[in-house]
């Protein structure tokens, strides 16, 4: 036999078509426009534009705000949910995250330090039920800060690029820091105030995150939104982080059946023909 002969390449186990509408519904959830269309609807005005005249001292407290809220996040994920796991309920924490959302529809962008960290907490219990539903075991530290990270797949970082603001884009780019934020708390047991893993992180995921609070906030602030408007808000708020939740925890569900490269193989030839 030549030795130039090609060399067979051993393929896994092609996709159920149950999995591949999974999938296809994962990418839809991942790769849709996003929070910013469905706040445009909802006040009548386009919230980017509404977002880029907000003052500076704004954005500054935006920037805090979102940061406080991860930090607390990230503290109830590795402290509460390793507890014995309740079953939840994806309608609570939207009237509990709507209801949020009418106090900071009502006292504006003074009420942000406050609600946002809570309203961030109630997203989170939502997201980690979902993880558990699609077979994560969030008692460890890893499946717990994928959690976190969905909070970084919720938004675009503003590229009009695809390839560099679509979903295995973010994940590539948090990949490092999740990993090191993993072994540190695998080895320490604890969370450290500063760490710098951690503080790396909830950097990370805060640049992208704050991009979807200013669009939140800035809806907020459109004088007809009010209380009412604010707890519709955060209704679209929530329910957005719900679905990106569950398209990141399907793909990731895939990935442990087929393994990572074949079901991003997969996702991209899906996604190029949508």
């Amino acid at each position: 036999m030549s030795s130039n002969a090609p060399v067979a390449t051993r393929l896994g186990p092609p996709m159920t078509p149950a999995d591949l509408a999974a999938l296809r519904t994962a990418i839809r959830l991942l790769e849709h426009p996003g929070l910013a269309a469905r706040l445009t609807n909802l006040v009548g005005k386009p919230i980017e534009l509404i977002g880029n005249a907000l003052p500076a001292a704004a954005s500054r407290a935006i920037a805090t705000a979102t940061a406080k809220g991860l930090e607390a996040a990230l503290k109830f994920a590795l402290r509460t949910m390793q507890r014995s796991p309740h079953a939840g309920s994806q309608r609570l924490h939207k009237v509990l995250a709507t209801a949020s959302g009418a106090a900071g529809g009502a006292f504006g962008l003074a009420a942000l330090p406050i609600e946002l960290p809570v309203s961030t907490i109630i997203m989170l219990r939502s997201i980690a039920d979902i993880a558990r539903s699609e077979g994560e075991d969030i008692s460890e530290p890893e499946p717990a800060l994928s959690c976190i990270q969905v909070f970084a797949f919720g938004g675009r970082a503003g590229s009009a690029n695809a390839s560099e603001s679509g979903y295995f884009a973010a994940r590539g780019m948090l990949a490092k820091s999740v990993t090191e934020a993993a072994r540190f708390i695998a080895e320490r047991g604890v969370i450290e105030e500063g760490a710098p893993a951690l503080v790396r992180f909830i950097g990370q995921v805060a640049s992208r995150f704050g991009v979807v609070v200013t669009q939140k906030v800035a809806a907020q602030t459109v004088p007809v939104v009010g209380a009412l408007g604010g707890a519709a808000v955060n209704y679209a708020f929530i329910e957005h982080f719900q679905e990106v939740a569950r398209g990141h925890f399907t793909v990731r569900r895939l990935e442990r059946v087929y393994g990572k490269d074949v079901v991003r193989t997969e996702y991209e030839r899906l996604a190029r023909h949508r």
